[in-house]
């Protein structure tokens, strides 16, 4: 059963976890900037007073997060979850998905809760199709981490300069090229020269 106390914790970290403060996330929800305040959690005769679903869902849509996420807000360990944007990976590349660093840009991402990563741009895709198997299956998601240091094995979603978006294993990583080893058995490894690829980036986690 849910506690009073455990529903207004929940808002006071999604807000925090969006960079604001509660009278900052209820006025960008489209309420009263004191409606999320400590002192209206309280009525004058000490009844508690619980946020409506409306402004729930209101304070969900500023916050760009889900009620996945907001549910992994409630509890104690939620301090160790994070919400990370998530894109279907056919949409990846797409113009305007990325910026030119290789964060997460414009519009058409979700969000997701996850267990909390140690990187602020990290975000995650969603496998459609069987072209990555036996690796990652329709469906799946997988966590990038676009600030995580790679090392040979590990496996990495790189986007070329003419706008491809693949997942690969790093086979190799020198000055001129890029050596990246296929996860399917049927397709072909691929050599990429370093001046071609628009940014590469670690997969740190994923759902199987």
């Amino acid at each position: 059963m849910l506690t009073h106390d455990q529903v207004w914790t929940a808002l006071d970290r999604l807000a925090e976890r969006a960079g604001m403060s509660a009278s900052g996330l209820a006025k960008k929800s489209g309420l009263d900037p004191t409606t999320f305040n400590k002192s209206k959690r309280v009525t004058p005769d000490g009844r508690e007073r619980w946020p409506s679903t409306e402004s729930i869902a209101k304070a969900l849509a500023a916050a760009n997060s889900s009620i996945d996420g907001f549910v992994q807000l409630i509890g104690d360990t939620a301090r160790a979850v994070q919400t990370v944007p998530l894109l279907g990976f056919a949409q990846a590349g797409t113009s305007g998905a990325f910026d030119d660093a290789g964060f997460p840009a414009g519009r058409g991402w979700d969000a997701m809760a996850l267990p909390a990563v140690d990187d602020e741009h990290a975000y995650a895709l969603e496998i459609s199709g069987d072209q990555m198997k036996p690796a990652y299956r329709d469906g799946d998601v997988i966590v990038v981490s676009p600030i995580t240091p790679i090392r040979r094995g590990d496996r990495v979603v790189v986007k070329t300069l003419h706008g491809e978006v693949m997942v690969k294993e790093l086979k190799r990583r020198t000055t001129r090229t890029l050596e990246l080893a296929s996860l399917h058995p049927a397709h072909a490894d691929r050599t990429l020269a370093a001046a071609d690829v628009a940014w590469i980036a670690r997969i740190v986690w994923a759902t199987q």
